[in-house]
């Protein structure tokens, strides 16, 4: 994963009210800490930075007043009913630097019978990687499954450099014949019941 340049500025008013007033001048706050430095306070622009942070564990190259930070996007705080970014925390992180982050889990293929279903035990898994090379998904294939069969975190292929920090017993994916709902015949009262209410509607 490469990173993506951000321009930010120092952030030098607090509190709700400024951060209000950052966010209608297209601005997002956010923090950089990490490695034992203070916290920085920042503001970067809200149309980049929302672009760059669409996928999960985005790494980003902040430039704020001339000097480089390499961090990676830790929590990103959003408005529950506008989704909009209200807040980011990033995390400094070293190039060759192992982090450990959650990654989500992609699932693809067709099951061998086609009325199989799978249920999607884990969303994602945690991993420890270098910084600098995250992978975005870990890809689960069902290809030719069958009802019974089960994928657990053992199972998964992860890419190179890529270590699961997972119990491997953790099940991922569950395959199973699909739930069928024996509503059984009706009574003779809801017959009758039913007769009663078209006769009524008539």
């Amino acid at each position: 994963m490469s990173e993506q340049k951000l321009a930010g500025t120092a952030r030098t008013e607090f509190g709700k009210g400024a951060a209000r007033k950052a966010r209608a001048a297209g601005q997002i706050p956010a923090v950089i800490y990490g490695h034992g430095a203070d916290v920085m306070h920042i503001l970067l622009p809200a149309k980049a930075t929302t672009l760059a942070v669409r996928t999960s564990n985005a790494l980003l190259e902040i430039d704020v007043d001339g000097e480089s930070h390499l961090a990676l996007a830790r929590d990103i705080q959003r408005d529950p009913i506008k989704q909009i970014i209200e807040h980011i925390d990033l995390l400094t992180v070293r190039k060759g630097e192992k982090v450990e982050v959650e990654v989500n889990v992609h699932v693809e293929g067709e099951l061998a019978a086609g009325d199989s279903v799978y249920n999607q035990e884990a969303n994602t898994v945690l991993v420890t990687a270098d910084a600098t090379d995250l992978p975005e998904t870990i890809v689960v294939s069902i290809e030719g499954r069958k009802a019974g069969e089960h994928i657990y975190a053992s199972d998964l292929v992860l890419p190179a450099g890529v270590e699961l920090l997972l119990d491997p017993e953790t099940m991922i994916i569950n395959i199973s014949e699909p739930t069928v709902q024996d509503l059984g015949a009706p009574s003779d009262e809801q017959v009758a019941v039913a007769a009663a209410e078209v006769g009524a509607e008539a």
